[in-house]
């Protein structure tokens, strides 16, 4: 493990690593976002993952969906990403859950942190209420044509945005790896121990200029 993990232990001290072995994570909805936040937290070594997602890989979503090829359609998306992360990291569990969120929270399961990487409003509002019942944080992300939105709720409530069934638009692939890993970084450092803004959201976007911005807005508490 020494090996696999030595510039994190560089990082953080060998303490601090063997610490994120303890760790679970849920991560909700295994596309875009789930694949890589999945990859990205597989690689440095949390202990146990849940993978939960109900639906099977198709071709016109894999542009932005790296944890799965072209043969991967008609799969389910949380076994094919299961299966990857374990096999690029022995030292991590990775569990799949074939089923809604719905269904998952009625688990008896215990984990440190949950996850948003779905695609729709009513389901970021469920995981929001789950998570104050369960006094568990959780990591908002979404993603949309070239923009994004990444908040780490604690105290705070998504009550605050308006929960309506619109879906996105166009997505390009290159957005949502980079929301997902801000999301990533702001999930490994909190299990890491390390300081991290909560209760605040962060909008990721390019102007009409194509300038790359970042706005900051602290959530109502």
């Amino acid at each position: 493990m020494q090996e696999y993990f030595k510039r994190q232990i560089q990082l953080w001290g060998e303490k601090v690593q063997v610490s994120l072995q303890d760790k679970k994570v849920a991560i909700i909805g295994c596309g875009g976002l789930g694949s890589s936040v999945g990859i990205a937290l597989g690689a440095s070594g949390i202990g146990e993952l849940y993978l939960v997602d109900f639906d099977e890989v198709s071709v016109h979503n894999i542009h932005r969906q790296i944890a799965f090829k072209v043969e991967d359609e008609g799969k389910y998306k949380s076994e094919v990403l299961a299966k990857l992360i374990e096999d690029r990291c022995p030292y991590v569990k990775a569990i799949a859950f074939t089923e809604s969120f719905t269904e998952f929270k009625k688990r008896s399961l215990e984990y440190d942190l949950i996850i948003d990487c779905t695609d729709n409003l009513h389901s970021r509002a469920e995981i929001d209420e789950f998570s104050k019942e369960r006094k568990v944080p959780w990591i908002y992300g979404s993603v949309e044509e070239f923009n994004g939105q990444v908040c780490f709720f604690e105290k705070s409530s998504f009550k605050a945005f308006k929960v309506t069934d619109r879906t996105p638009a166009g997505i390009a692939a290159p957005i949502v790896m980079l929301i997902a890993s801000f999301e990533a970084n702001l999930a490994i450092r909190y299990l890491a121990g390390l300081s991290v803004k909560k209760d605040y959201l962060y909008y990721l976007y390019f102007d009409e200029n194509g300038e790359f911005k970042v706005d900051k807005f602290q959530m109502p508490t």
